[in-house]
This record gives structure tokens, sequence and C-alpha cells, in this order.
């Protein structure tokens, strides 16, 4: 089983979507089920995990009923407010449905470089930890050694890295060392496991395999194709490439392991993270 760990849908009437906006046009438009089922075929992805957008929790409720009428999304990764007095009885009341398997706060857009740490998320993290919930750490490479805390914490709560934290890449760039050490310290942690996606992306339209096979290499070389999972960040990859590309490209910079592993980054990965039978 191929899966896509890492999409997004949106229907901007819903009125709660700051991004996408004017400033990226190709994707400023509704996407749904509908859109991504012929690109999935194509690719020959059987399932995908559905990923928030914005920071609501209408808008979880929205993508768990999409999950519900939409066989191939084998689950949700929603969004609570981790600091709300009511985020516990919030997330006891979301997963009642089965859809639900993470929650993601938006990190990257939070000025605090630590506010995971805080005191008043540490019993909704303790929480999301006791009842099987996943972490999607949607970061940048400042956030590394506050996820690497992060873990230490919570060895229990399994977490993954979003688009490898999101590293200065493109135009020949190389792995900058601060990442690199980040990524491999995280990767001692049994439980941070990390997406290869939304690399094209970073690197921008005009990139190359070659700007992203150093990264990738990385990545699998620290945690293992055990822990890495193939995401294809769609519809936001249509901004440097399309889903066929990108899906051909992911296959191209794993190639080289043996076809256990290149089935573990391709499906096996995420049906073990996010518990897909």
């Amino acid at each position: 089983m191929r899966i896509d760990a890492h999409q997004h849908f949106w229907t901007l009437s819903r009125g709660d979507y700051p991004w996408p906006n004017e400033s990226v046009a190709l994707i400023f438009r509704d996407f749904g089920p509908g859109d991504l089922a012929p690109l999935l075929a194509a690719a020959g992805i059987n399932r995908t995990i559905l990923v928030q957008a914005t920071d609501t929790v209408a808008e979880t409720e929205f993508l768990l009923d999409l999950a519900a009428r939409n066989e191939f999304v084998a689950g949700v990764v929603g969004w609570v407010d981790l600091t709300a007095l009511d985020a516990v009885a919030t997330i006891d009341r979301l997963r009642a449905d089965p859809g639900l398997k993470g929650l993601r706060p938006m990190l990257q857009n939070i000025e605090a470089t630590d506010w995971i740490l805080q005191d008043a998320a540490a019993p909704t993290l303790a929480h999301m930890e006791a009842a099987g919930l996943r972490f999607d750490a949607l970061i940048q490479p400042r956030h590394l050694p506050v996820i690497d805390k992060l873990a230490g914490r919570y060895p229990g709560l399994p977490i993954v890295i979003d688009h490898i934290a999101k590293p200065v890449m493109g135009g020949g760039v190389a792995p900058d060392a601060d990442w690199a050490d980040g990524i491999g310290r995280l990767a001692t942690r049994d439980n941070v496991w990390c997406k290869l996606s939304g690399v094209v992306t970073e690197a921008g339209p005009g990139w190359t395999t070659g700007d992203l096979a150093p990264f990738a290499a990385h990545v699998l070389d620290a945690f293992g194709a055990g822990r890495v999972m193939f995401g294809s960040d769609w519809p936001v990859v249509t901004l440097a490439s399309d889903y066929a590309t990108w899906a051909q490209t992911a296959d191209w910079l794993i190639a080289d392991l043996p076809a256990p592993e290149q089935a573990e980054v391709r499906g096996g990965t995420a049906a073990r993270f996010y518990g897909i039978n």
C-alpha cells in the first residue's frame, strides 16, 4: 500500500483561512477530494493523511467530515489550541471520531520559538501522549532543539517532523550544519519520525534533483527508512512542481535503498506511525 502522508483540502468560503491568499495565486482557490483522486490514481497511491491548514477547531471538524466521506483518506491531523483551558475536553470530543490521528500546532507561525514548551501546554501534551495521538511538528530549523526537548519530556508521544523542518534549499545550497546536526540529534529519539515532503517548495520553482538529494540522503541516513515517510504537501507542492513529478522524484531519491526500505518510505512507515490498517 502506498500512502501520501501529507496533503490538504480547503474551501475558502468557510472564512477561516488567512493563508492561502493572493500571494500564492496558483493555490488561492478551493481544493477538494475530486481534485486529488485522479492524481492519486495516476501515481498509484492508495491512501492519504489529511492535514490541517488553519488554526481552528471548525476546520478540523470539516476535515473529519471529508475523511468520513472519502475512503482514500485514512486519517486526519487536526488542530486544537494546546494552551486553552478546555483543550483536553476539545480533544476528547474530536477523537470520538476514529478519523482523528493527531494534532498539529502551527509552530512555524508563532514568534516564540519555545512556545510549545510552556507550562500551559503541558497538560494537553500529556493527554495526547496518554490518548495515543500523534504530534505533527510544522517547524523551521530554529525549532529543532525545542522539539528535541519536547521528545524527551514526552517519550510516549509520537512526533513527526513535517517537510524535513524546512531548511534553506535550492540553487545548489548544501545542507546547513546546524540543520544537519539538529536532524541528527532528533533521530536519536525513538519517538521522532520525519516526512520527506515540502522540499520542492522550499527549494523553489527552479529546483533540481541535485538540490534535493543531499537533504533527502541526510534524513534517510539519520532516521532510517523505517522512520521516514513520503508526503506530497499537495496542493502546496504545485507552487514549485506537480503531484506526479514530485512523486516520481521522491521515488528517485530513494531508488538506491533496498526494495523493502523503499516500501517503508512509500507507505509502511506512515501506516505504522498513524495506525493505518
